[in-house]
């Protein structure tokens, strides 16, 4: 017999694994997604030189009057390697260098020019207006993204101006998915009595693949004993992380457990007060981590998102991995009398969380409409319309 553990309890013994990320250089344009394994630091001051914020006129303030000579025109671009003499003034643009001896840009809507003289009126002028000081953004070797930050299309944009190609991202793990059941066949066959498809094996591997996963490897196994644990051997000589569909309860032909055993994997918990999924062991061996699932479809998707997702995206270094449910308001009663943990299949509408007809664990039905899903807890048995629970989105 083994001693159920409360989902809490399950999620604290995950929580206390020790990780074993890997890091790597990616090009920046293969890095969307990833989390930053280290900090980046900027190998430039930008601006890299004081540069114009407006179209229009650079001066020194420091000069009289209320009128300059037109001397030059700089664009952007250029590299002015002259000294604004006293008195004068520059056409400048946006963007362009700022000569030495000047200190101040006024805009060009400020100033009327006639022929090669502007006037302008000098309340409307203060020193250092519409000038970028060099390093205004950043300095030379500022850490400009911390580490276990998630590049998006505006982490490479700044990335990219401040001419780094490539970034050092966390790994993402080598995952392996060990699918067991005779009676599993593979969608374009025809199915015969007693026959199945194969929903979990695309499942699975869907939310590896939104999850950023890279490496995905399918095994398909006989009900065998010999065969799943030569299988379930192959399987941890190539992969971080083994998934498995069924074989793991107490049946004639559940073999699972046993093979992980013969393997060498040691058991981190084994079975959960949970409904779905309660016959779900987790285990590790070395540095790898085994997840065997139950093998109904909606037990298995359950599984997954509460235990298997998390540890997958604090091994590819998210922050936010246990971070938890959002909580949102139920939109009609809900009544349970079993003291488990009830994980059921839910879609937000308007605000409100409703929980789909079909909750079977071999219903996949309601997956086809639903966003994740609602937590109700183990020593709760009724939940009133309107009040907050827990909701686990995909």
């Amino acid at each position: 017999m083994y001693e159920f553990v409360e989902v809490g309890k399950a999620k604290e013994l995950l929580k206390s694994l020790s990780i074993p990320r890997k890091s790597k250089k990616v090009n920046i344009q293969e890095s969307l997604g990833k989390f930053t394994s280290s900090p980046v630091v900027s190998p430039m001051a930008v601006p890299s030189f004081d540069n114009s914020g407006m179209d229009g006129y650079a001066i020194s303030w420091s000069d009289q009057g209320e009128s300059r000579k037109v001397v030059d025109v700089i664009q952007a671009g250029a590299s002015p390697d002259f000294e604004l003499p006293k008195g004068c003034a520059v056409r400048i643009f946006t963007g362009a260098p700022v000569p030495k001896g000047a200190d101040t840009v006024i805009q060009q809507e400020l100033v009327n020019r006639v022929g090669e003289v502007i006037f302008f009126e000098a309340e409307q002028v203060s020193l250092g207006m519409n000038v970028r000081k060099a390093g205004a953004q950043c300095q030379l070797g500022e850490i400009v993204i911390p580490s276990q930050t998630q590049i998006t299309p505006g982490t490479i944009g700044l990335l990219a101006s401040l001419g780094i190609l490539e970034v050092e991202v966390f790994e993402s793990p080598k995952v392996g998915i060990i699918l067991t059941g005779d009676e599993i066949i593979e969608i374009g066959n025809p199915l015969r009595p007693g026959q199945i498809y194969n929903a979990n094996g695309p499942s699975l591997q869907a939310f590896l693949e939104k999850l950023g996963i890279e490496e995905i490897k399918i095994f398909k196994v006989k009900d065998e004993a010999s065969e799943v644990t030569r299988v379930v051997r192959e399987a941890l000589n190539e992969v971080d992380v083994l998934l498995l569909t069924g074989g793991i309860s107490v049946g004639d032909y559940d073999f699972v457990k046993g093979s992980l055993e013969e393997n060498g994997v040691s058991q981190v918990f084994y079975k959960v007060k949970q409904r779905p999924g309660k016959p779900l062991f987790v285990g590790s061996m070395q540095e790898q981590l085994i997840f065997a699932l139950p093998g109904n479809p909606a037990s298995v998707l359950s599984c997954f998102i509460q235990y298997v997702k998390p540890i997958l995206q604090e091994w590819m270094g998210n922050p936010e991995a246990w971070s938890g449910p959002v909580y949102l308001p139920i939109s009609s009663d809900f009544t349970k009398k079993a003291p488990l943990t009830f994980f059921l299949k839910s879609k937000i509408n308007q605000g409100k969380v409703e929980i789909l007809p079909g909750q079977e664990s071999f219903n996949l039905l309601p997956f086809g409409i639903a966003d994740g899903l609602v937590e109700i807890p183990q020593d709760q048995e009724h939940v009133e319309e309107g009040s907050l629970v827990a909701f686990y989105s995909w």
